[in-house]
């Protein structure tokens, strides 16, 4: 993990709650696209929440464990589309907005990627929100899509 500035990279990162399809849930309106980015290292969330990031923590899944450090990541389009791609054992596949709605359900081997902050101010109160500058999922293939792909 390397933070510089008002972003910072992380490789092998580990993602939850994927909604790149933006589908309305029960924590995000429709078409906001996001995913929870889990941050296993304690000291790093403990910084990124000392810069003024929106870290929070889930709770623990058995008693006995630590919360765990995680921080909301927004993947928009609009404005500064991120570069997002999917990496296969035949091609980089550069996803378009039409297309990153794959990742919701693909069996992702690995992921490296960098998250970008901008500022906000509301009632007086001031922080960073995540957005996702960068994004390399490797995609788990199964026999057949190996064997099929071109």
């Amino acid at each position: 993990m390397a933070q510089t500035g008002k972003q910072f990279t992380i490789e092998g990162a580990e993602i939850a709650f994927r909604n790149f399809s933006g589908k309305e849930g029960q924590y995000n309106a429709e078409g906001q696209r996001s995913f929870l980015l889990i941050l296993r290292d304690e000291n790093f969330a403990q910084q990124l929440l000392a810069d003024g990031w929106n870290v929070k923590y889930l709770r623990p899944q058995e008693e006995g464990e630590a919360p765990t450090a995680c921080l909301s990541v927004a993947v928009r389009f609009d404005k500064v589309p991120p570069k997002i791609i999917a990496i296969t054992s035949v091609a980089r596949t550069r996803l378009t907005e039409d297309m990153v709605d794959t990742l919701d359900f693909a069996d992702i081997s690995n992921i490296d990627l960098i998250v970008k902050a901008s500022s906000w101010e509301v009632n007086g109160k001031t922080g960073l929100k995540a957005y996702l500058k960068s994004l390399y999922a490797t995609i788990e293939e199964d026999e057949l899509e190996r064997k099929y792909e071109i």
